[in-house]
């Protein structure tokens, strides 16, 4: 199984960027995309979570109405669209899965490499 993230990079506040997770070595349409981020000295939190499967989304309270995530089945890609875009957002984010089912938590077996989103003027 192998995560491929990307997408960050340097934008401005108020800015948008979208990340991307193409999913391959898993069985197909079976996943949910995890994407988690951790910003320096703080812990890393989930932010949000496709599940192929159920057809089902979660999002981060604080990314509500900001963030949107969404698939491009014949890709097997996940798409992080994040708008609105605080200097708070700076971290890396990596995408994560281990089956069908959400997970915000963390307790995930397979993982990206990560990607740097940077928020700044």
């Amino acid at each position: 199984v192998q995560l491929q993230a990307s997408g960050g990079g340097l934008v401005q506040p108020g800015g948008s960027r979208r990340l991307s997770c193409t999913i391959s070595g898993f069985p197909k349409d079976f996943y949910a995309i995890s994407w988690f981020r951790q910003a320096p000295g703080k812990d890393r939190e989930g932010v949000a979570c496709f599940s192929s499967v159920l057809g089902t989304t979660e999002l981060l309270d604080s990314v509500k109405g900001r963030f949107n995530i969404s698939r491009d089945a014949a890709k097997e890609t996940v798409y992080l669209q994040m708008n609105s875009l605080e200097p708070e957002d700076t971290a890396v984010y990596y995408c994560a899965t281990d089956g069908p089912v959400c997970d915000l938590y963390g307790n995930l077996k397979y993982w990206g490499q990560g990607t740097l989103v940077t928020v700044s003027s």
